[in-house]
Parts: structure tokens; sequence; C-alpha cells
């Protein structure tokens, strides 16, 4: 593809975990796909971290597991959890397939895996990813269809606005996307009754390795173990971040160190709060994931909270099914007859894992998060919930909670086209 066209086949925007799986997948298959990220490179921080077993699964049959395994990135294969007095411990070692685990590895390594030229999509010779590159809208057709989404417009790395024609444009522009705001679309929103606090400390050799919750007395915080540091999810009431910010820093030390007594030796590295990052959890699904000439996945189609880790692979998965449902319409030309019903079927194929993950969700929010949020008269009322308490006592019911959590319901496998040995 030449490197100064204003044309392309397919044009992703977005070059997170979906936008890049996509255009790997789709430059396998032949296809002409641009992918504009709008930033230099991926090294930002505070981003899902947690690869799952169907994910390493799709790797293997990329034969990206070699190039993976050389990637700095913790194997776990338990998640243990302390939920409101009640330990409940995820159990991955029954498994299917190879994998028997979750990897813990920073995002943006996971993303130069996928764009890279030894093996990643930089080896295909159609494929162009375009750092510093922000969409800022859309293209309409200016025939007869005035609906149809035929391109985008985009700020290049010099500041200059400029238009990219494309068959198909996919939205893979995140929660905040602003492809869905240029189509008008707004998510069906479920609202969560949290925000989280994302946070550093230090670890040492001898500290407990692997992924833990601990959901207790009005407080919940994850850890999750990055090697030679722990990066810390610390849960808050929805919209309480400057009134708790206003308490100081020493009361966020104090419940931490209630929390997890053992961290009371390294709690002063957390000096100020401009080490402190707010998300802000959101959970939404749009309705219709389709228009005519663009596509919607991941979180542009919907957003997941951080509970379970499973965006990085719901995401993925969704890119997979979009390049085995669209690959050949694309390849030969014919997307623009039969857009709406191909792209009908890739949201067909990933509704159903979608909802589902969020209804868990949804119930997690109501029966432990919410709990751990609320304020001690609340508790009180309530006490531990019995939903928990049965998880607690049954190892068939963690086990299955845990193949929902690295594998997940419909996963998706590459197709035969983009396979490769090793």
């Amino acid at each position: 593809m030449p490197q100064g066209s204003d044309h392309t086949a397919c044009l992703v925007a977005g070059g997170g975990p979906a936008g890049m799986m996509l255009g790997l997948l789709l430059a396998r298959a032949g296809v002409d796909v641009t992918v504009m990220e709008k930033h230099a490179d991926f090294l930002r921080d505070f981003r899902g971290d947690t690869v799952h077993a169907s994910t390493l699964r799709l790797l293997d049959e990329l034969g990206l597991a070699s190039r993976f395994a050389q990637v700095p990135h913790r194997l776990i294969d338990t998640i243990r959890m302390q939920l409101q007095g009640e330990p409940v411990n995820l159990d991955l070692s029954r498994l299917p397939g190879a994998h028997q685990h979750i990897a813990l590895v920073p995002q943006w390594d996971f993303l130069e895996l996928l764009a890279s030229k030894d093996g990643g999509a930089g080896a295909e010779p159609n494929f162009r990813l375009l750092r510093s590159t922000e969409v800022t809208g859309v293209i309409r057709d200016s025939g007869r269809d005035r609906a149809r989404v035929v391109g985008v417009t985009y700020r290049d790395q010099s500041g200059e606005t400029k238009q990219m024609r494309a068959e198909l444009t996919v939205a893979c522009d995140g929660r905040m996307s602003t492809v869905r705001s240029a189509m008008g679309l707004v998510p069906q929103a479920f609202g969560a009754p949290m925000d989280v606090w994302w946070f550093r400390l230090p670890r040492r050799s001898d500290d407990p390795s692997g992924l833990a919750g601990i959901f207790s007395a009005g407080h919940g915080a994850i850890m999750i173990d990055r090697g030679d540091y722990y990066q810390i999810a610390y849960i808050i009431p929805k919209g309480t971040d400057t009134e708790m910010r206003a308490q100081g820093i020493e009361a966020l030390h104090r419940v931490l160190v209630g929390l997890v007594p053992w961290i009371a030796d390294r709690i002063d590295t957390l000096g100020s709060f401009d080490d402190v990052k707010l998300l802000d959890v959101q959970l939404n699904r749009l309705r219709r994931w389709y228009a005519d000439g663009v596509l919607f996945i991941g979180d542009a189609a919907h957003a997941m909270s951080p509970v379970g880790g499973v965006g990085i692979n719901l995401a993925v998965a969704d890119a997979v099914a979009a390049a085995r449902l669209l690959a050949g319409p694309l390849r030969s030309g014919r997307v623009t007859g039969i857009s709406r019903r191909r792209l009908a079927l890739v949201q067909a194929r990933r509704w159903v894992p979608t909802a589902i993950l969020q209804a868990a969700q949804r119930t997690i929010h109501a029966q432990v998060v919410a709990v751990a949020v609320a304020s001690r008269d609340q508790r009180a009322e309530r006490g531990p919930a019995r939903a928990v308490r049965l998880v607690s006592r049954s190892l068939r019911m963690r086990r299955a909670i845990g193949y929902m959590v690295a594998i997940g319901p419909l996963p998706e496998h590459v197709p035969k086209y983009a396979r490769r040995p090793g």
C-alpha cells in the first residue's frame, strides 16, 4: 500500500487490542488495512494488563507464542479473593487446552507484539499503522446514500486535517469513541457503584505473587503482581474522587494498611495523590453495533467494568469474529452491497458473550462491590451476600467462574488463513 495513499479497504480507528488484532488478521487475509492510533506509541499507563487463556490460545494459533514468551510477564493459575470475610479462590488449573493460567503483561508490550515486523502485522505489506494520527470525524457519502460512512477525517502528526476513504470503517477507539460520537450514537448505560484509583507500590521478592483481591470493612482493593511492583486498584464510591482526595493521602495509607498489613513497610512510597489516577468506571452497550459502512467493536461497542479483567479479551474476540466474517468481502471488494448484513452477523456472534459477561459484572457490582463501598450501617444491614457464601463453599462454582473469566462464553479461534506454525 503506498505510504501516502488516501484510500484503504478497511480503516481501523484506534490501535488498542481490538484494533491491532483486527489489523493483523485482515492484513494476513490480503486486505489493505490502515490502523490510526492517536498516540505516538503504546506507552500509556493504567491500562488493563490481563491476557487470559482464550487470548493466549489465539497467540498460539497466530504463531506468536514464542515471541510472547520473550515479553516480560507473570503467569498465575489461582486468583485469591477475600470477600466480606469469605475466602474465594478461583482455580484455573482445570481449564481446557494448553493454558491453565492467565498472563499479567503490560498492555504496551502486548500491542507492540501484535504490531511488530517480526511476525506481527508490520510484517504484512498491505498493513499500515499511522501513529500520532487522530480520527476526528466520519465522511458521509455525497451521492444518493448520504447516510453511508465512506471514510474518516483525521489529524496527522503535523496537526494538518486530512481525509481517508475506506470501504469499511471499524471503530476500535474506546469507550469515549470519536467515531461513535460522530455517528450520534449513545450506548445504553447500566451504571456502576464505584470508580477506581490506580497506583503502584513496590513489591519485595518474598511477597505473595499473582493476583489478589480484598473486599472488607467497607473497602476494596485488587493487587496485580507486575514483578517488581504491585499495580493496585482501590475501589471508591462512584463520584467521590474529589471528596476523598480532600481527606489527604494519609487516609488512604491507613485504609490500605488495614486491608493489607504487610505493605506497611512501603506505604510511604505513595507520596501524594499526584501518583493516584482515577478510572471512571463505565458499563454500557450499544443497541446496534453497526451502520452503513461502519462497525463498532471492543469498548466502542460495549464498555466493560474492570471486574474480572475481561475487557482486553472480549475486545480481541470481537476482532477475531469481525475478521472471520468480513475478510472475504473486503478482499473481493463486495462489502458495499452486503455490509449491513455482514456487519449484523458480527454483532449477532458477539452480543451473547458480551451480554453474559456484563450481566455477571452487574451481579458482582450489586453483591460484592456495592457492599464494599457502602456505609457501615448499610453493611450491617446486608451482611455477607448469600452468593458469596455459596461460591466460597463450592469448588465447582469457583472453577466455573474461573472458566468464565479466563476463557468466557463462545471463545473465538483464528481463521485458517491467518494461522502460522510455531
